[in-house]
């Protein structure tokens, strides 16, 4: 079904278009991530979010950009009253970001996960790279700065959560 890689990332977006769709991303408020890969860090932040984001063969730049707004603008900081009423700018934070095609896992049947749903890699390449420059384009104005981990690696991801503090979200 998927002979060859897309070329260009918006192609392998609009050639889902239409599908429905469910960018997927588990977040966490953290005090320090940083993700590894074979010994080297590849990203590394202080305060903000480490961001588990998975795709599906169906996602759209549409539902990439309302993630992108989303993660951006969640006021999960605490204000001078320790409400959380502050977004990552207002913190200086930092985002972390990292494929988990895992966040597609199917366990209803069985013992081993089925992971069907999640998008493949010549599919997902280009939605996960989108959505890192969506991220980086609009996190720009406000200072926020965008790490990433390295995608189809296997890597180690080491946080500290601050709370805790853990949204699943899906768009």
């Amino acid at each position: 079904m998927f002979a060859r890689p897309f070329r260009n990332p918006q192609s392998a977006i609009r050639n889902w278009a239409g599908r429905g769709g469910a960018v997927r991303v588990v977040l966490q408020r953290v005090s320090r991530a940083e993700v590894r890969v074979d010994g080297r860090v590849a990203g590394k932040i202080g305060v903000g979010f480490l961001v588990l984001a998975g795709f599906a063969p169906s996602d759209t730049e549409d539902h990439l950009a309302w993630m992108a707004d989303k993660l951006l603008g969640l006021r999960l900081f605490g204000d001078a009253e320790g409400k959380m009423n502050l977004p990552l700018a207002d913190v200086a934070g930092a985002l972390l970001v990292v494929s988990q095609f895992t966040l597609y896992g199917d366990a209803r049947k069985g013992r081993r996960p089925s992971f069907i749903d999640a998008a493949p890699p010549e599919v997902a390449i280009p939605l996960y790279e989108r959505f890192v420059a969506l991220l980086r384009e609009r996190g720009a104005g406000s200072g926020t700065r965008v790490e990433t981990g390295e995608f189809g690696a296997m890597m180690e991801v080491e946080l500290v959560n601050d709370g805790p503090v853990t949204l699943v979200l899906e768009r």
